[in-house]
């Protein structure tokens, strides 16, 4: 078979650009090794349940009929239509650290008025950052890294604000131990506190449905079941790639969203080994409760919690297989709906270290997902009610599971600390859209999947 574009991987940036590429009549296939789609962001069902792998929220929020901002222009250049997303907006999000708490929704004029009250001499410096934030140019990709917290520090001094206001950007969306790159600090402040935070109502799966059927609809194909065994290259170039089963697909370039570590490991024959990408190993353990009632029933009215125990916020790859020190908690239940949630839901995340958890045997790994849930409900009970009795299901995914399901190396969410922003690889005609590109979160890997495509592909 021969195609003039290649997609590897059915998450949400390999279809956005699929669907982009197909709308001009382009031949285009995404090969996608497991059986369903998504990627980090897919759904699966469970005792009768449905859960959304990974999805919090939806950042980049803006009202229906906004005719800027990324979701507006994602729309527009898929196509769709705003009912497809059927996003709701939170309700109230907090960050807490020892002896200070911010309220912020998707009005940054609470976010002003919580920090004008709790840290009064830092107001001036903050507005001030906003408007440098609303300088920024996110889309260049010719720009030199700096770094975030240098940044940052021009404008604050009060270090339990910078570290309260970090907390948040590098939990949704830093690949980098401790500190971000300012343009990816810019894009994640832009995205959480400026734009905001929404659920689709009906979570992922109408989202990814709908994606595919519009991309089926216009000529792609999709395969299923179908790992690249490698990327075929020829004098430099990309003309096509091996599936495990040895089907060779011919085509005319490759876009690869499976990560840019684990791309050029496609091609270890063809790339110098000095030019391969370090990957990253910023992972999590997420736990899953299914409840007999509502949060709010149990005194639990925030939509998102962050919560840190010490005046210092550290990103990082713990020293143990759960970081107990931070951690995010998210209710699916708090959101603005028409209608209630058939079902209470709480979602507890914390940083986890992959190699802790990938020699496991099936047995010590069940063992450890057991023991180490308890203790990460035990951590949140400081910061949220008791929770405990309502509990009528739980399930707990770790790096392991990530690894398995993405093919991300080390399970790691965000990728590698250095991103190709220009989408580029040392291989000709092979390109990557996705976390690894620069863009994280539902919307941005989208947008990142269409603005690649855009700039090489239908040149």
């Amino acid at each position: 078979m021969s195609y003039e574009t290649i997609i590897i991987g059915a998450g949400l940036s390999g279809l956005a650009a699929g669907i982009r590429l197909a709308y001009f009549d382009r031949p285009v296939c995404i090969v996608e090794q497991h059986t369903t789609i998504g990627g980090l962001n897919s759904f699966y069902r469970l005792r009768g349940r449905n859960h959304d792998v990974g999805l919090h929220a939806v950042t980049n929020y803006a009202p229906p009929g906004t005719k800027t901002g990324p979701l507006s222009k994602l729309l527009r250049q898929l196509r769709l239509r705003w009912d497809d997303f059927d996003l709701r907006p939170q309700l109230e999000s907090r960050i807490v650290f020892p002896g200070a708490s911010l309220r912020f929704t998707n009005d940054i004029e609470l976010l002003n008025a919580e920090i004008a009250e709790r840290f009064p001499r830092q107001i001036d410096g903050f507005r001030r950052l906003t408007l440098r934030i609303d300088e920024q140019d996110a889309l260049n990709s010719d720009r030199q890294p700096i770094s975030g917290r240098a940044v940052v520090g021009e404008y604050l001094s009060d270090p339990l604000l910078v570290e309260m206001l970090f907390c948040p950007l590098m939990f949704y969306g830093s690949a980098t131990p401790g500190d971000m790159d300012f343009n990816q600090f810019a894009i994640m402040f832009r995205s959480i506190f400026q734009e905001g935070f929404a659920r689709p109502a009906a979570g992922i799966r109408p989202i990814l449905k709908s994606l595919v059927r519009k991309f089926k609809s216009l000529g792609g194909e999709l395969r299923l079941r179908s790992a690249v065994r490698e990327i075929f290259i020829e004098n430099g170039r990309t003309v096509g790639v091996v599936l495990e089963d040895g089907e060779v697909l011919e085509t005319r370039h490759v876009l690869s969203s499976a990560g840019s570590a684990e791309t050029m490991k496609l091609c270890p024959h063809n790339a110098d080994p000095a030019l391969l990408p370090s990957p990253g190993n910023i992972s999590f353990v997420e736990t899953i409760f299914s409840l007999d009632r509502p949060p709010v029933e149990l005194g639990h009215e925030t939509t998102i919690l962050f919560y840190n125990d010490s005046p210092r916020f550290r990103y990082e790859c713990p020293g143990a297989p759960v970081d107990l020190r931070s951690g995010i908690v998210c209710s699916p239940n708090n959101f603005d709906y028409d209608q209630p949630l058939s079902e209470g839901r709480l979602r507890i995340t914390a940083l986890a270290n992959p190699d802790d958890w990938f020699p496991l045997s099936e047995e010590d790994y069940a063992a450890e997902k057991t023991r180490w849930c308890a203790r990460i409900v035990e951590s949140a009970l400081r910061y949220v009610p008791e929770f405990r009795s309502a509990i009528v299901d739980t399930d707990v995914f770790t790096p392991r599971t990530i690894r398995k399901f993405t093919g991300h190396i080390n399970g790691c969410v965000y990728g590698a600390p250095q991103k190709a922003l220009d989408g580029r690889t040392p291989v000709e005609n092979l390109y990557l859209c996705g976390t690894d590109q620069g863009f994280v979160g539902i919307i941005g890997t989208m947008l990142s999947g269409i603005s690649i495509a855009n700039r090489y592909l239908l040149g």
